[in-house]
């Protein structure tokens, strides 16, 4: 999750409630807070819940998706891919736009626009057509997710936020808990025999809800100083992901022809212009897509590959996993999303041990011993797989799914905190932009591979059962490499994060520039 805003100095230490003149919130001299604060609050936690369940709900759908439309392999991944590739494209340049034409209008429009796409999903007719609907879903929700953290810190007083934010912390993890649970139910009851449909049809009337409401409850409010927006930065960063995550899934598929290695060959360049470009705009006006002095910070740029790389690990994961179940070893929808309920439990359940006790005494070897850990449940998995083979049962894959579980709860609860514990606190509101950002880059980046390291193993994909179960079993070798190298990369880390209330401590004295608001 991603915003990036700006907040003044006596806002900060104030924090009056916003006042809206003219349709945008300006600071009030008096001390009581907007009464329809939880309503607005309800609204956006909503939306953003709208958001997390349908990047884990289509998962556990895809293998009945591609059994109803005869869909290719590559159809399936972009069914996936397309939606964080447009997410990850968008989401800086979001936040950059609620914070210029204000964030109520920006996030009215995500949502209504999310709620469209979705009803373009439901009734897409074909691949295509679905594959496309997703892509504009991936980028409304890049206009609308941005904005919720920006509302929140404008809507509620200083002494309000803590509570607030550890809800919506809490509603992070519910949506990315019960989305495989929830896909699995709506594809199993088959309702009013739509089949897959209902995944994206249940968003609208929620999104409706949500644009209606937040129309009379949410506080228009925009940046106090003028922003540009970097288009041609925009052009650069997403020409240079396309030109690499567009011939991977689509290069099997065709044989992999030249002009795909060509756009992988040039996908450095362009990126590399994309920096000469940032470079050039920050003596230009200072208004970069990118704030490249982020990077001088080790631990940032650390914590940035560790992002890039887990996003990546995860990618290949969950696709193949859902695959591997359900089209491997013919398994129902429903089967597969219960299997996965002691994952989700032990992530929940590892993430909170992670914050509270383990990293604030151990530091980055907590992140460390996680990525080792999942590593383990990996390894341990293969092995069952093989050992079982298509007999294996749903009570058999618990003490893998549970290694990986406690892996990844003590790695993605504390990672975003631990790479930002040397940023300053002004650029905290970017960073944070950066490091989701990047993540999505990394998921679009992973599920663009399942075409060499999961497909490329499948000689057939149409033959479903083994050669799905041998591929699956290939597939993860290279996700505990990708561990195993995350692991080392976080030795770039700090040893220990600086405890949140140290660094607010610090830079009441020595940061006297705008705020900017962390994000999730």
């Amino acid at each position: 999750m991603t915003t990036e805003t700006s907040m003044t100095s006596p806002e900060r230490e104030n924090g009056p409630a916003p006042e809206e003149r003219d349709g945008v919130a300006h600071a009030a001299p008096g001390p009581a807070p907007d009464r329809r604060r939880w309503l607005a609050l309800a609204i956006v936690m909503t939306a953003a819940f709208m958001d997390l369940v349908d990047v884990t709900i289509v998962n556990i759908a895809i293998p009945t998706m591609r059994q109803n439309f005869g869909a290719s392999t590559s159809a399936i991944q972009w069914i996936t891919a397309g939606y964080a590739l447009a997410f990850a494209a968008g989401l800086i340049t979001g936040g950059r736009l609620g914070d210029i034409y204000g964030r109520k209008r920006l996030f009215l429009v995500g949502i209504a626009g999310f709620t469209a796409a979705s009803l373009l999903c439901g009734i897409a007719a074909d691949p295509a057509m679905l594959v496309a609907a997703r892509i504009l879903q991936g980028a409304m929700a890049a206009l609308m997710v941005p904005q919720v953290l920006a509302i929140i810190h404008v809507t509620f007083p200083p002494q309000e936020r803590g509570k607030v934010f550890g809800m919506f912390g809490a509603i992070v993890g519910l949506g990315a808990v019960s989305g495989p649970m929830l896909g699995a139910l709506l594809t199993q009851w088959n309702l009013f025999g739509l089949e897959w449909r209902p995944i994206f049809l249940i968003n609208l009337p929620v999104g409706i809800a949500g644009v209606i409401l937040g129309r009379k409850y949410i506080t228009e409010s925009k940046a106090p100083q003028a922003l540009r927006l970097d288009l041609v930065g925009v052009v650069l960063a997403t020409l240079a992901l396309v030109m690499l995550i567009f011939p991977l899934t689509q290069g099997r598929e065709n044989g992999w022809p030249l002009w795909g290695f060509a756009c992988m060959i040039a996908s450095p360049f362009v990126f590399a212009a994309f920096i000469a470009y940032e470079k050039y705009k920050i003596k230009k006006d200072g208004s970069p897509l990118v704030e490249l002095s982020l990077f001088r910070v080790k631990s940032f740029a650390g914590g940035i590959a560790v992002q890039l790389t887990f996003g990546i690990a995860t990618g290949i994961f969950f696709l193949v996993w859902t695959l591997y179940m359900q089209m491997g070893l013919g398994w129902s929808a429903l089967r597969a999303g219960t299997t996965g309920i002691p994952f989700s439990i032990a992530v929940s359940v590892a993430a909170g041990l992670s914050v509270e006790k383990l990293v604030p005494r151990f530091g980055r070897k907590v992140l460390q011993a996680g990525a080792l850990v999942m590593a383990a449940g990996l390894l341990l998995y293969i092995w069952e797989s093989e050992h079982y083979g298509l007999e294996i049962a749903s009570w058999q894959m618990a003490a893998p799914l549970i290694l990986m579980g406690i892996g990844m709860g003590l790695i993605v609860a504390p990672l975003n905190d631990t790479t930002l514990s040397e940023v300053p606190r002004r650029d905290a509101g970017s960073a944070s932009g950066l490091i989701n950002t990047t993540g999505q880059m990394g998921n679009a980046l992973g599920l663009a591979l399942t075409s060499v390291v999961f497909f490329g193993l499948i000689e057939d994909d149409m033959v479903f059962g083994p050669p799905y179960v041998e591929a699956f079993r290939g597939a993860l070798w290279w996700v505990v490499a990708v561990l195993v190298v995350i692991s080392l990369v976080m030795f770039l880390l700090p040893r220990r994060a600086i405890p949140m209330e140290e660094r607010e401590g610090a830079a009441e004295h020595t940061d006297s520039s705008p705020e900017k608001v962390p994000a999730l």
